[in-house]
């Protein structure tokens, strides 16, 4: 009898990562600091006011920092993970095969150098004096690369800030404010394929919290 193994297992959360890929944002956000493993973020509407503030930065969303050629189903192709036996090289070269090819994710030249805001989670990777966030992973659905396997490549963007912004850790929701730039960086809990230098971050409201207080 063969039995499910511990690479084959990974595998299987790789999957459901694939999967998580192609879920479309809920008609509404869960509340503040109470998001499931796999939950994504729906952009809010901003008001007129909120798009003068923000004139000069395109909100996109993460389905475009992904090239319409690449499928991210190929990096399944061939493997059976109901045959892969326990301690097997089998299991260790399908793990590899994967890997391999999540990381190898391409990134859309289309948003190259765009000026843009992009909500997503927080994944930590340096915290500087006072235990201030300096550096993260921004990533589109909580708990990944901290809870759950990371996303492929084209759906991480590396995160670097010389202002630390105040009182936001990690898996905490946000916007963030930059110019993107393709650029792969391997780091601890994942492999990024974009790189920004945030002019800003700031907590992410869900849409019914996001004007509250302005002017009318």
């Amino acid at each position: 009898m063969k039995v499910r193994t511990p690479v084959s297992a990974i595998l299987a959360i790789l999957v459901g990562a694939c999967l998580l890929f192609f879920v479309f944002s809920r008609d509404e956000a869960p509340p503040t600091h109470d998001y499931a493993i796999g939950d994504r973020l729906p952009p809010p509407s901003p008001s007129p006011q909120v798009q003068a503030a923000e004139a000069g930065y395109r909100e996109i969303r993460w389905e475009e920092l992904v090239p319409a050629s690449w499928d991210p189903a190929s990096a399944f192709a061939g493997l059976k993970l109901d045959e892969i036996e326990d301690g097997s090289p089998q299991a260790i070269q399908a793990m590899q095969q994967f890997l391999e090819k999540w990381n190898e994710a391409p990134a859309n030249p289309e948003i190259d150098g765009k000026n843009v805001k992009l909500p997503g989670f927080v994944a930590p990777l340096d915290f500087g004096e006072g235990r201030k966030l300096r550096e993260f992973l921004l990533v589109p659905y909580f708990g990944a690369c901290i809870h759950v396997p990371p996303p492929p490549a084209n759906q991480i963007v590396l995160i670097q800030v010389d202002e630390p912004p105040e009182g936001i850790g990690s898996m905490d929701a946000v916007w963030v404010y930059g110019r993107i730039r393709i650029e792969r960086a391997d780091t601890q809990s994942g492999t990024s394929g974009y790189r920004m230098k945030a002019e800003k971050v700031e907590r992410y409201l869900p849409p019914e919290r996001q004007h509250v207080g302005e002017p009318e």
